[in-house]
């Protein structure tokens, strides 16, 4: 005599994995998104550390034009900076975690500093959840 599954056996386990699939599935891609946003906010923090560092060496931040790169490499553009004692990052200047540079604006006045941002999943201002801005200063 044979042995194997019947065709009804095999349905109750296409079903239990089927109904596994629709309760787990769901749970891990939300962990996924909360995991992006959190490795977004501790990457601005720590790109926030080395521009502090940049600013008392130098006096300042990088400009505008500058960008986050002078943390990485001496930065050609006026202003020259006067102390630059760099690399301030290890590695390259990350990406977001969705793929995009971060922003990166100086304030007016050197005093008042500047800002780092990711727009997000969707890359537009605004949003909630996992398109939500996520700005450090």
């Amino acid at each position: 005599m044979r042995r194997g599954f019947t065709l009804i056996e095999l349905l109750v386990v296409i079903i239990v994995l089927g109904l596994l699939a629709g309760l787990v599935g769901p749970q891990i891609l939300g962990r996924l998104s909360e995991a992006k946003s959190a490795t977004a906010r501790t990457q601005i923090d720590l790109l926030g550390v080395a521009l502090d560092s940049y600013r008392l060496d130098n006096g300042s931040y990088p400009s505008g034009e500058q960008g986050l790169a002078a943390l990485r490499d001496r930065p050609a553009r006026e202003p020259a900076p006067t102390n630059w004692r760099g690399p301030y990052l290890r590695k390259p200047v990350p990406l977001d975690p969705w793929g995009r540079p971060y922003i990166y604006t100086i304030a007016s006045t050197q005093a008042t500093g500047f800002e780092l941002r990711t727009l997000g999943k969707d890359g537009k201002p605004g949003g909630e959840g996992e398109d939500a801005d996520i700005t450090g200063s």
